[in-house]
């Protein structure tokens, strides 16, 4: 086996991140069995909520550390947000109960329950594991499984911007909210930081694709990281497909040759970073056998060398859109883990219904989002932007100061203008920005590319929270006409939910959860999207073959467990880049391409 150099002499903590659905579970999971095969004594920790460490394994991890039995000096920990969450919230509201007023309690366990106290509080158990704890102790290194590139740097972020703060405002951050509770936590994030900083102690394993988008965010990240600086990086392409593959199949000439031309175009600031190749396996990545193999090379492909899978047809896209384009208007929301391809699925219904002659809002909240690379070009009855978290927050801060702030004295708007920097102040903003383009649906199409999982549901617990802050403004005749976001999306008639995955045991795994979620939230998903399957197209070569029969027991489940109806989009030789690819991608049969 070749050495990998990400795994050359590894330091104490080792940090996997890039775009979701790269691969960086498996890829931490692979290293930590490698490490504690070697003789080391590895913990696992995952801070990502769309994670699923615990299904990789086959055992259930949850928030304590567990020993993986099958793997001596192995445990594996994973950091629950919402668990986090309560604890953070009892910690700073037990020692007042009873001694202030009963109201003033209440409004601050309000202003703990919104989306920013869960991640403030993830953060928090966090980064007690990067300090030299009796948590940690016995433990040679520490692995992180983390959460996808926005939320890490968010969160790397976020502990100089708190420290900062903290200092400036003398005492005042009680009026911060969920930043209540950090004053006495200030030490354990300075030696955070400090440890994230040292290149003896901390390697970060940026995993990607080989995708041109993929590769730009992962070169943004690069930046960022090394901004603020966490300077040792390393550089992982994961899922590359094997020249050897090639022979007499299309479609595998065509991936290896895009894949080839990719990285032949790679962003200049990565191609400076030490870097390693992994190999697209034709397995699926779940279980211990299957995780030892992810880091070796030329495994052979079992099975027969001779062989032809033929596309089965599937229902198509075309047939969603269809239906889709009868409402005449409606808000279409497209919900996935990062990496299936939602950007791209979002942009072609949309270029479907604009072609059709219907006024359509294509839109994202998804900070990796590429919308205006995929669709490369301008068509008639369609709108393409997108929220824009710096300027909406700025929008949002001025709106507060010039009505709110109008009417305090100069303490009282100081105050003020120091709870408008804190970090869940762009929650808010961003969260009003969606509101306000979720009521266009009334009179057009409004497609929202939304952002991974994790986020879109941090968006979705942001509605109680935005709801009473509407409600404080306004007066009882008018919140009784009023309809809050939360009722649109439950809305059928009004809303469709599409959820995207993947023919893969842990997409679909992933999205199954992500409707159960939606249920309790009381919204019902109206579709599911297999994307990139090719069980829905014809392929010779032995993996692709081997990759394609995988596919059908993950497409059954999703068929009679989970879906009411269903689309499978085939993996397509050429990228679907520009309006015209983009309205063949819903314009025919998966056989057909």
């Amino acid at each position: 086996m070749t050495q990998l150099k990400f795994l050359d002499q590894p330091p104490r903590f080792l940090f996997f991140t890039g775009k979701g659905g790269v691969g960086k579970t498996s890829l931490a999971c692979a290293t930590a069995i490698t490490l504690a095969d070697a003789g080391q004594r590895v913990l696992l920790v995952s801070t990502d909520p769309a994670s699923n460490v615990g299904q990789v394994f086959g055992t259930t991890i949850g928030n304590k550390i567990t020993a993986i039995t099958a793997v001596p000096r192995l445990a594996a920990l994973e950091i629950d947000p919402q668990a986090a969450a309560q604890v953070y919230r009892d910690r700073i509201v037990n020692p007042v109960r009873g001694v202030l007023p009963d109201t003033v309690v209440k409004g601050i366990e309000e202003q703990l329950s919104g989306a920013c106290t869960t991640e403030i509080a993830a953060f928090d158990e966090f980064t007690a594991l990067l300090v030299d704890s009796a948590l940690t102790a016995d433990y040679d290194h520490i692995i992180f499984d983390t959460a996808p590139t926005g939320h890490t740097i968010r969160l790397l972020q976020l502990p100089g911007a708190w420290s900062d703060f903290l200092a400036e405002g003398k005492g005042d951050a009680l009026c911060l909210g969920p930043l209540a509770g950090l004053e006495k936590q200030r030490a354990q994030y300075k030696a955070a930081v400090d440890a994230l900083a040292d290149s003896q102690r901390t390697r970060l394993v940026l995993v990607a694709r080989a995708q041109q988008t993929t590769l730009r965010e992962v070169a943004r990240t690069h930046e960022e990281l090394a901004a603020i600086g966490l300077t040792k990086q390393f550089l992982v392409i994961n899922g590359l497909f094997p020249q050897a593959e090639t022979v007499q199949d299309p479609l595998a000439t065509a991936i290896f040759q895009r894949e080839q031309n990719t990285l032949a175009a790679i962003p200049k600031v990565l191609n400076q970073l030490p870097r390693d190749h992994i190999e697209l396996k034709p397995f699926n990545l779940v279980g211990l056998t299957a995780l030892r193999k992810l880091l070796i090379d030329d495994l052979p492909v079992e099975g027969d060398r001779e062989c032809t899978h033929k596309a089965i047809p599937f229902p198509s896209l075309s047939s969603l859109t269809d239906e889709i384009a009868k409402d005449g208007c409606g808000l279409i929301m497209l919900m996935g883990k990062g990496g299936v391809g939602k950007t791209t699925l979002a942009a072609a219904i949309a270029v479907n219904l604009a072609h059709r002659g219907l006024p359509v809002h294509l839109t994202t909240s998804d900070p990796a989002a590429h919308l205006s690379e995929t669709l490369s070009g301008a068509m008639d009855n369609l709108l393409v932007d997108r929220i824009d978290p710096h300027m909406e927050t700025e929008r949002y801060r001025q709106r507060v100061l010039e009505t709110k702030g109008s009417r305090l004295d100069a303490q009282g708007r100081a105050l003020l203008e120091e709870d408008l920097r804190s970090p869940c102040t762009e929650e808010i903003a961003v969260f009003q920005a969606f509101s306000r383009i979720i009521r266009e649906a009334g009179k057009q199409f409004v497609v929202i590319d939304t952002a991974p999982t994790g986020h879109t549901l941090l968006l979705l617990d942001a509605t109680g929270a935005y709801h009473r802050e509407v409600a404080k403004q306004m007066d009882s005749h008018s919140i009784a006409h009023y309809t809050t976001p939360m009722m649109q999306l439950q809305n059928p008639k009004q809303t469709k939910i599409l959820l995207v995955t993947l023919a893969e045991t842990t997409p679909v795994l992933e999205a199954a959860n992500l409707q159960a979620d939606l249920r309790r939230a009381g919204i019902e998903p109206w579709a599911w999207i297999i994307n990139n399957s090719i069980a829905a197209t014809t392929v010779k070569s032995p993996l692709l073959c081997q990759r394609a029969n995988n596919e059908l027991t993950d497409i059954e489940t999703v068929s009679t467990m989970h879906a009411k109806r269903y689309a499978v989009v085939p993996l397509l030789k050429e990228e679907p880049i520009g309006v015209h690819r983009l309205l063949e991608l819903t314009q025919g049969s998966a056989t057909e391409h």
